[in-house]
């Protein structure tokens, strides 16, 4: 198997389910001759011209609304929307149409969408391009709120986003694009959304993460193997919403103690729920309180203290302590 970079995973993903199936289309800013800012979409526009690789206007409302239409109407649209911190523009188009016609249709209508947008921190950027919210998505119901951690899952629920009947918001975490490769097979692969993955097996603790926060949160996992002697169950989300918390009710209720990392702020953020559901389903089998390492309730400041944001290793480190000394 050849090793690739997320943004090598993620452009095979598009590039064979385009061969594959007709009606799926890429349309975005800079998506067709300038291969997408990120070059996720490079080559695309050569291989499938540009009636099936669309550069538009900068008007990420238009971009969704035109990809709303061609989903109603029989296409398969994968729009680009360069930063998350962008799609504030199109939220409703998302909101009040993409995530409601099939209900409000009475299954009638579907929207097969996917709206694929980098997100989150670690790169330096500027205002508006490091958020990571993807509550915002999550509590939308209606729609799917997808987030890979590395180039193989990449792939495989990209093209699991691209077949699935719903709107699929699809976030990638632009401080792994290409921070590392892994084997991606090159034979067809899916990852199947909803589904959570246990990455590292462990009985002395649980940790929850999913995006660019799984290599930090792994790091941790092993550094607790290394000094403390203790083995951390890593399950890594894949899919923030819908959410299915049996597979972390299990390893809790197995190991007695859990932990939730993210990036995006604390208040009111994935952890929150995820933690609400672990007290509901698993209440009796906690033997310390749950703890969260997250983003701060700030805004996300400018790169000169961006790492102070972001969790990482040894803020990591520190809360598992504490949830084992109970």
């Amino acid at each position: 198997m050849a090793k690739m970079t997320m943004v090598q995973a993620l452009n095979l993903a598009l590039q064979q389910e385009m061969e594959k199936d007709d009606s799926v289309i890429v349309l975005g800013e800079d998506v067709g001759v300038d291969g997408g800012v990120f070059r996720v979409t490079d080559g695309l526009i050569d291989r499938f011209g540009a009636e099936r690789v669309l550069d538009t206007p900068l008007a990420e409302n238009g971009i969704v609304g035109m990809a709303i239409g061609m989903a109603i109407y029989g296409l398969k649209p994968v729009c680009e929307i360069q930063f998350s911190g962008f799609s504030y523009q199109n939220f409703h188009q998302i909101e009040n149409h993409a995530a409601r016609l099939r209900w409000r249709s009475r299954g009638r209508y579907q929207v097969p969408m996917v709206l694929r947008t980098p997100y989150g921190g670690g790169v330096r950027a500027l205002e508006h391009h490091s958020e990571s919210r993807e509550a915002y998505w999550a509590h939308t119901p209606g729609i799917k709120t997808v987030i890979p951690s590395g180039p193989r899952n990449a792939r495989g629920l990209l093209v699991s986003a691209m077949r699935d009947p719903d709107p699929v918001i699809f976030y990638e975490p632009k401080a792994l694009y290409r921070a590392f490769r892994e084997e991606v097979p090159e034979k067809e692969e899916t990852v199947l959304i909803g589904k959570p993955q246990i990455v590292r097996d462990g009985k002395d603790l649980t940790m929850i993460s999913y995006g660019a926060m799984m290599r930090p949160t792994l790091a941790a996992a092993a550094g607790l193997k290394d000094t403390d002697g203790v083995e951390a169950e890593v399950i890594d989300l894949l899919t923030v919403s819908p959410l299915d918390d049996e597979i972390l009710v299990k390893s809790v209720m197995k190991t007695g103690r859990a932990m939730i990392i993210h990036e995006a702020p604390r208040s009111f953020g994935p952890g929150a729920e995820i933690a609400s559901r672990l007290m509901e389903k698993a209440f009796y089998y906690l033997e310390a309180p749950i703890e969260r390492v997250t983003g701060y309730d700030t805004i996300i400041p400018m790169f000169s203290r961006e790492k102070a944001y972001l969790p990482n290793e040894q803020r990591i480190l520190r809360a598992a302590r504490k949830a084992l000394i109970h």
